[in-house]
């Protein structure tokens, strides 16, 4: 079994990992998002940012799949309307604090 600092020390690789091939920055910016407001959607995620990039709803969906599943730093909840809402991890929140602001 991994202890909790191993768990950390992973997430933390595999957040740096994908905070690497982030060329036009909307990887940390999502990231940004959900450390500004706590609870949102891919809708609410793309709203913020279609003025900023040009990205499809099915690539915001993806990102955030990526960061929530792989990464396992956000929490997903599933409401009965089919519509999710993600929110960072408050044990994690300090770790992407730190990372985003590289």
């Amino acid at each position: 079994m991994r202890s909790q600092f191993e768990i950390e020390s992973m997430i933390e690789g595999r957040l740096r990992s994908y905070l690497s091939r982030d060329k036009t920055g909307i990887r940390r910016e999502v990231l940004r998002l959900l450390l500004r407001i706590k609870q949102m959607t891919i809708a609410d995620i793309l709203d913020e940012l279609k003025e900023q990039f040009s990205v499809s709803f099915h690539t915001m969906a993806s990102m955030v799949g990526i960061i929530a599943s792989r990464i396992g730093i956000l929490k997903v909840n599933r409401n009965t309307g089919g519509v999710s809402t993600y929110e960072l991890k408050e044990k994690y929140a300090a770790m992407v604090v730190r990372l985003v602001s590289i």
